[in-house]
């Protein structure tokens, strides 16, 4: 379980951490084709929403390598649940159905992880 829980991990980290800081450093303008609902949402929400997505990213990784609360982690990946369940809901109101396949893949992945942290910790 401990190799599943890393690569998972890895992956989900990895995803996030260029997910949230596109979110964080690039203008609306250049987020737009990537993100259409970026023009519905203010820029800050926008921005808080990419350093949500590095810090879960980063509390799936430094606690467990560092073994300082490595319960951290558990906590980080029931975060990443939580904005995949944000991610979708807005893309059901904006009538974007067809586009929660990915989100639904990384609510699944991190729900995933919840479970191999409460496991492994």
């Amino acid at each position: 379980m401990l190799i599943a829980y890393w690569i998972i991990a890895g992956l989900l980290a990895a995803f996030y951490l260029y997910s949230g800081a596109v979110k964080v450093v690039r203008s609306p303008e250049k987020l737009k084709p990537m993100m259409d609902w970026v023009d519905t949402m203010p820029l800050p929400t926008v921005r808080a929403i990419g350093v949500i997505e590095v810090l879960g990213a980063l509390g799936l990784l430094l606690p467990p390598l560092t073994g300082i609360a490595p319960w951290l982690a558990t906590i980080a990946a029931a975060g990443l649940v939580l904005v995949q369940i944000g991610a979708t809901f807005l893309h059901l109101t904006r009538g974007e159905a067809r586009q929660i396949g990915m989100n639904l893949a990384l609510l699944l992945l991190a729900a995933v992880l919840v479970w191999l942290g409460s496991v492994w910790v």
